[in-house]
């Protein structure tokens, strides 16, 4: 099968390196699928799941925020946070999304720089309970 070399690198550091079949990712105007020869690609990431295919097995992950590029079928992928789905932290991702809903339930009390950040919390949270399995 065609592949393409796929790093993924955030503040962290090296969460990636190797070959992979696919990666689909959310950008801020919506999901790509990026596949091996693909067109030479730059965009700013969104907020959603990352899924990779590498020798044949699928891996998905929390990625929110960064750039995305592809040159030369060389892909780099730099998210702000980017979690496997095998380290998403349940229990954190819950009280995460409790502790935004109850900021945002007093909204009329927010500014508006306060309110979206409580709503950028609440959609990081519910990315990382998606990509952690829970409903």
């Amino acid at each position: 099968m065609a592949e393409f070399d796929l790093e993924i690198v955030t503040p962290d550091g090296l969460m990636f390196s190797g070959k992979a079949e696919s990666l689909k990712v959310r950008t801020v105007t919506g999901d790509v699928c990026i596949l091996p020869n693909h067109i030479n690609y730059l965009t700013a990431l969104g907020m959603g799941e990352a899924k990779i295919v590498s020798e044949g097995v699928a891996r998905r992950a929390a990625c929110i925020g960064g750039m995305l590029s592809v040159r030369d079928n060389r892909v780099r992928l730099v998210p702000t946070t980017f979690e496997w789905s095998d380290e998403i932290d349940p229990a954190r991702a819950e009280r995460a999304r409790q502790a935004a809903e109850e900021k945002l339930s007093h909204r009329d009390t927010l500014s508006d720089q306060e309110l979206a950040v409580a709503e950028a919390k609440l959609k990081r949270a519910l990315v990382r309970r998606s990509v952690a399995g829970m409903k």
